[in-house]
């Protein structure tokens, strides 16, 4: 199995006038094609440890290495490229643009990235909110959609530069239960089908019996990381 995400004794501290360990001498691997949770309760650091492997923060000390290449010597520019390549973010609150129509915002990495064409671009978002069952709203503005139609923007976004790793922190947080289950239903196409590799941070101890493999955190570090079932072949 090819490893996509290396982490070494990762660390985050926030310094004040008495210091907050948010993530603890935290190390793992993540492989092609895994559908990981990180479960925990709350304030465990599950979303810093995420928002860590998702080069979104950086470590106070540790090292990170994304498909190869060492993070820790990147600028701000080289960290926010590879960002845009390799990764995808999905967040429990959508984060859509709410002036921009599902198209623009399903495009906007795209023109981040500067690799496709404008006609490319909306080529690639249509098809990716038409796999999600978009079809026919792709000039509707967020607020026009239900909870859980947003949150299928918001995968279809993180999917706009074909990264290949998802990260969601509480993707299904918001929803409602159905909205719940058919989010959880497309992250794990993402893996059957898209072969993705999918790491959510998740509360719902139900969703996290029914990933692959769970990693447990308390108080910052990872007190266990076992098979749930058998990964995807």
């Amino acid at each position: 199995m090819t490893l996509l995400i290396e982490a070494r004794h990762l660390t985050r501290i926030l310094p004040a006038t008495v210091p907050v360990t948010l993530v603890q001498d935290v190390t793992m691997s993540v492989g092609e094609r895994e559908f990981i949770a990180i479960t925990g309760p709350s304030g465990s650091g599950k979303s810093s440890l995420l928002y860590l492997l998702g080069l979104l923060d950086r470590p106070t000390s540790g090292s990170l290495n994304i498909a190869g290449q060492d993070t820790s010597a990147m600028d701000d520019d080289a960290l926010a490229r590879l960002r845009l390549e390799m990764l995808g973010f999905v967040f429990q609150f959508h984060f859509l643009l709410p002036e921009f129509s599902l198209l623009e915002n399903v495009k906007l990495p795209m023109r981040k990235a500067g690799r496709l064409s404008s006609a490319e671009m909306r080529e690639r978002a249509a098809a990716l909110l038409e796999e999600l069952g978009l079809a026919g709203h792709l000039d509707k503005r967020p607020d026009q959609l239900s909870g859980g139609q947003r949150q299928r923007v918001a995968v279809a976004r993180s999917l706009a530069n074909d990264p290949h790793v998802v990260l969601a922190d509480e993707p299904t947080g918001s929803l409602d239960s159905k909205s719940s289950e058919q989010v959880f239903q497309i992250l794990r196409d993402l893996v059957h089908k898209r072969r993705k590799t999918v790491i959510a941070v998740t509360h719902d101890m139900d969703i996290a019996a029914r990933v692959d493999r769970r990693i447990h955190l308390v108080d910052g570090r990872v007190v266990s990381d076992e098979r749930v079932a058998q990964p995807v072949v």
